[in-house]
């Protein structure tokens, strides 16, 4: 996580995945992101976990997520 003008940023490489295989979840002070790829037999073929602890000068509920056309996630909190 790095500090960028009001904002904190958490940057992820999750090219490999299709954005319905992405889940983004903020709770108690914390972002985690947790992505799987399932095979056409069922079986799961490639996951991607990452976890962090927001800072205590951000806002919790201004998480906010976009992934880009080359597949980097790019998940923004502003401080407070």
């Amino acid at each position: 996580m790095h500090a960028q003008g009001d904002t904190y940023q958490v940057v992820a490489d999750v090219s490999q995945f299709e954005p319905p295989d992405i889940v983004v979840t903020t709770s108690n002070c914390h972002v985690a992101i947790q992505a799987e790829k399932v095979a056409e037999d069922g079986t799961v073929c490639d996951t991607f976990t990452h976890k962090c602890q927001l800072p205590e000068d951000t806002d919790p509920l201004s998480v906010s997520c976009t992934l880009t056309e080359t597949g980097t996630l790019v998940i923004t909190v502003r401080r407070r």
